[in-house]
């Protein structure tokens, strides 16, 4: 996890090993379940596109409208930053500083305030989870 400035333009440098692993351009689009945003490369996009694909009708739907329909390619500009779309900063509510989280096939892009407020949310979770983690 890292902290990141946001541009006056939106825009965010991921660190070079991230976009060294993404490739020249890469897929950013809103987050699962969460208000974040979600950055992978084109292969991994695809990948989750064909999943998405194989959901039930309704399923799909509900999906493609979360996902698919909010994806944008960007190209990272010299200096490494590229543009988060508006409307993805607005539904994460990223502003000014952004957290950066690498989540193995997958970096997601959050509004400190949003993640603190999320994990508290996960607290339940995260302990259930380790009653049947086996270390």
């Amino acid at each position: 996890m890292s902290n990141h400035n946001i541009d006056s333009k939106g825009r965010i440098v991921l660190p070079a090993k991230f976009r060294e692993e993404l490739g020249e351009s890469f897929i950013v689009a809103n987050g699962f379940n969460a208000k974040c945003v979600q950055v992978m490369s084109k292969s991994e996009y695809e990948n989750i596109s064909a999943r998405i694909r194989q959901l039930p009708a309704k399923q799909a739907m509900a999906m493609q409208y979360n996902f698919t329909v909010t994806a944008s390619e960007v190209t990272p500009n010299a200096q490494g930053r590229f543009v988060i779309p508006p409307a993805l900063r607005k539904i994460a509510k990223i502003e000014g500083e952004a957290l950066v989280l690498g989540m193995d096939t997958r970096i997601e892009i959050w509004s400190r305030e949003v993640y603190d407020e999320f994990m508290l949310s996960q607290q339940p979770v995260l302990e259930e989870a380790l009653e049947n983690f086996v270390f």
